[in-house]
């Protein structure tokens, strides 16, 4: 028996379709790489609310960004853009400055977002689960994320894990 459906993509827009459309509602779905640390502006601005107006929650996977917030060189899956490694640099100084890992505050920023019920990182090898465990439970101050969104880093909209 079924007992729950949903979507698993990596743009918004398939989300906003389906739930624009009359007929059954799905339980959940399944946002890859698009409510990450680096790329998040899109997904909050038109998707999250449509998704909390509907009473529905989010996956998100890919929170690292193909690896490029922990130092990765691919975003999307392809070469970062200098624009894109520009920001993993601007953020990590800011990280450094505060002894956080890129792999806590990408973590927890993701799972700030009320309607985030879930963070898929993926691991590459089983140290990795580790490494993310220990990520969920570092300690980072309201400080740096404060940081983040005055130096314009993060949407002024997003939930902070310190709001």
């Amino acid at each position: 028996m079924i007992k729950g459906w949903g979507l698993g993509v990596n743009r918004v827009e398939p989300i906003e379709l389906l739930l624009g459309l009359e007929g059954p509602r799905p339980d959940g779905f399944l946002l890859a790489g698009r409510y990450t640390l680096l790329d998040h502006a899109r997904a909050l601005q038109r998707v999250m609310p449509m998704v909390a107006e509907h009473e529905l929650a989010i996956v998100v996977g890919g929170p690292y960004s193909s690896g490029a917030l922990v130092g990765g060189p691919n975003f999307e899956y392809a070469p970062a853009a200098p624009e894109i490694l520009g920001k993993v640099a601007r953020i990590k100084a800011i990280a450094d400055r505060y002894g956080i890992s890129m792999k806590a505050a990408g973590l927890q920023f993701a799972l700030a977002n009320p309607v985030v019920q879930a963070v898929i990182p993926g691991a590459s090898r089983p140290s990795r689960i580790a490494e993310d465990r220990a990520a969920l439970l570092e300690s980072i101050p309201a400080d740096f994320w404060h940081e983040l969104r005055s130096a314009g880093l993060v949407n002024p909209a997003a939930p902070l894990p310190a709001d």
